[in-house]
């Protein structure tokens, strides 16, 4: 029955995306029209996008992991992703729909210069890669859970990466759009029927908190965490919002900057609550499941043992929120790749007829890297929230820019991102470096003091990509 459901669920959205498809052909634009839905996104559409985006495999799996050991806490994850929507929102995603770019390195050489293109592609494209890899993570977990007779962890990443992928080369961003809509709704109803189908099965609230460890701080909103690490959430979604650009290309595919202001407001709300739905599973395992292998099978456990129509739709449930995340993902490198690299330095290889084509293409082929990096990724919420921090440098040189370019030099841009990528790498490599509790908390002040020596010593102003 679930695996029924599953399939089912997973040829709806198939039809939506190729129903995406004949939008795409009716369009005009080539890549405009694929890669952002010919810049024609609803307030409703913007809306999904971003909590699509936001509640992916490390918000639905990952945090059940994170609250199988800490308890409800874990759902701040969310709640900064949300909080961070909801910034986005009320400052800059109007001005990004009316910047009329398509990608942030574009937005970075029109206000800092070539080199700082060329950097913030290789910065963009390193964390989307780190981001993308850990949906199939989360789905090869999902797969693992259901049928381990059939699926290992890694063939269920597999066969996860062939699905999000299909669905991606199908629809573009209109199918992105459309089936994050869908999704959406079925991430909620399937967690809270299964919420509800999971306390029946375990004898209610009262009895799993009897049965979960003494002594432990599962239903407190702080402890279990902490603050130092809720508060570096918060640091790293709000500094990512600015800048990421499978989160920018919402704002820049929105049909204008009303849509984009209002959708990404609604968006943040929709998020705010997913992740302390989600870390209840964690509690429910960790209470009636103490000995799993990995904590990362937390949620994908308790599926497997409440009814089977709630599982299946459950089931749904995971498969919507990965799939809602990895098609944006992948579109947005997809942008990159077309937009920053392959026009840039293949100009005569591209034409209004191949352009959807060669998309397509390098949807595949970043499929296929994020792929075999997601073979080797461990713990989903650590390895994600330290590849975002490096948005540190793209958040200061964007934000000063709007709101304060008189103290922006042209200099500014290559170097503030590049120290930004060389404080992760050092902080990924050397462990004698994490003299702080989270990444974020060196990248800001290094970030900082690099743009301030530009001011100080640069010599050529920065454009101001906002005409006042």
């Amino acid at each position: 029955m679930q695996l029924f459901i599953l399939v089912t669920y997973i040829l709806i959205l198939y039809g939506i995306s190729w129903y995406a498809s004949k939008l795409i052909q009716k369009g005009k634009g080539g890549a405009v029209q694929y890669l952002l839905a010919g810049r024609n996104l609803p307030t409703v559409v913007v809306a999904a996008m971003l909590a699509g985006l936001a509640i992916g495999g490390a918000s639905t799996v990952g945090v059940a992991e994170h609250a199988y050991k800490v308890g409800l806490s874990a759902g701040w994850y969310n709640a900064a992703w949300g909080t961070a929507g909801i910034i986005v929102g009320l400052f800059v995603a109007d001005y990004f729909r009316r910047m009329e770019v398509n990608t942030i390195p574009e937005m970075m050489e029109r206000m800092y210069g070539k080199q700082a293109r060329m950097i913030s592609v290789l910065a963009q494209l390193l964390i989307m890669m780190v981001i993308t890899s850990l949906q199939y993570v989360a789905g090869g977990a999902v797969l693992t859970a259901l049928m381990p007779s059939v699926f290992t962890f890694q063939t269920g990443m597999l066969v996860t990466a062939v699905l999000f992928v299909g669905i991606t080369f199908i629809g573009g961003y209109w199918g992105a759009g459309l089936t994050n809509v869908v999704n959406v709704v079925v991430i909620y109803g399937g967690i809270l029927a299964a919420l509800r189908s999971s306390s029946e099965v375990f004898g209610g609230m009262e009895s799993i908190a009897a049965s979960l460890p003494a002594g432990g701080p599962w239903f407190d909103f702080f402890s279990g965490t902490g603050i130092a690490l809720i508060t570096s959430w918060m640091v790293v979604m709000i500094t990512q919002g600015f800048s990421v650009q499978a989160i920018s290309q919402i704002a820049f595919a929105a049909k204008d900057g009303r849509a984009a202001r209002h959708g990404y407001i609604l968006g943040g709300l929709v998020i705010l609550p997913a992740g302390f739905l989600c870390a209840l599973f964690g509690i429910i395992a960790a209470a009636k499941f103490p000995n799993l292998e990995k904590a990362a099978l937390a949620l994908p456990t308790i599926m497997t043992n409440i009814s089977p129509v709630v599982g299946g739709i459950f089931l749904a449930a995971l498969w919507a929120a990965g799939i809602s995340t990895a098609v944006g993902l992948l579109l947005g490198s997809s942008t990159l790749v077309m937009q920053d690299v392959w026009k840039r330095f293949f100009p005569k290889t591209v034409t209004e007829k191949n352009e959807v084509f060669l998309s397509r293409l390098t949807v595949l082929g970043f499929s296929a890297v994020t792929y075999f990096l997601a073979l080797t990724s461990v713990g989903i919420l650590r390895t994600i929230t330290t590849a975002l921090a490096i948005t540190a440098s793209f958040t200061l040189l964007i934000v000063a820019n709007i709101f304060w370019p008189k103290y922006c030099k042209k200099e500014a841009g290559f170097w503030t991102i590049l120290a930004s990528v060389l404080v992760w790498l050092a902080w990924t490599l050397f462990p004698q470096v994490r003299v702080v509790p989270h990444v974020v908390y060196l990248e800001w002040p290094v970030c900082l003091a690099v743009f301030a020596l530009a001011y100080r010593f640069g010599t050529e102003p920065a454009d101001s990509i906002i005409r006042r």
